[in-house]
């Protein structure tokens, strides 16, 4: 999952808040689309988006109601529509956010990082048993720490984050090691072998990572 995917048509304005944003350690994508725009973000997630609402083709409102209908991620609204009604419309179709173009960079980058201060610097994830702390990637289970490599623990991470939702072997495999990897999807399920090994009390009969048959894995 990358931290930001742009929404943005005009590739001037996009590319500079690319460039600006990674120079602030943010890895970033864009989307010249609304169509693009969702396909990645089923292929890859974002933590944020941040969305331009005149798009060729599909426009920013649809984009937004449909990124809201499987996911809590952050939606910024960034629009030369400046009119309530379209505020209105955007903040009631899920966005969080809805700032009006031009926009201060400087702001931007403050309301950026506040949002990821606020929803993202998470440092312990408690799920029963399982005790994750996200700086040290260290993994207790019952109170006793269990050793795991950094895909493992990433892996557990993003398990819990999406309890109760199948995630499909693809998305987790992309997720997980990127789209790039020279890696297998046989890599998947040897690591959820193992992951099991660790967490579950009995990983023939696990109660926590879910085979679902077909499709991929979910965590209960």
């Amino acid at each position: 999952m990358i931290d930001i995917l742009i929404v943005e048509d005009n590739k001037e304005i996009g590319n500079l808040l690319q460039t600006f944003l990674k120079k602030n350690n943010y890895v970033v994508s864009i989307a010249e689309n609304g169509e693009k725009a969702l396909d990645f973000f089923d292929r890859y997630g974002a933590r944020l988006v941040i969305l331009d609402v005149m798009l060729p083709g599909l426009d920013g409102f649809s984009v937004c109601s449909k990124i809201r209908e499987n996911s809590n991620a952050h939606i910024l609204i960034a629009s030369a529509r400046t009119e309530k009604d379209d505020k209105l419309k955007g903040l009631n179709l899920g966005a969080d956010d809805y700032i009006e173009k031009p926009f201060d960079i400087d702001i931007l980058l403050a309301k950026i990082n506040g949002i990821f201060k606020r929803k993202y610097a998470q440092e312990i994830i408690i799920e029963g048993e399982l005790k994750l702390n996200t700086v040290t990637e260290t993994l207790l289970v019952e109170d006793k720490e269990v050793v795991c490599t950094s895909k493992e623990f990433e892996l557990l991470k993003l398990f819990i984050e999406n309890k109760g939702v199948t995630l499909k072997k693809e998305y987790i495999f992309s997720t997980i090691w990127g789209s790039d990897s020279e890696s297998e999807l046989q890599t998947l399920t040897v690591h959820i072998k193992w992951l099991r090994e660790k967490i579950e009390k009995d990983p023939k009969k696990p109660k926590h990572i879910i085979t679902v048959w077909g499709v991929g894995y979910r965590f209960e």
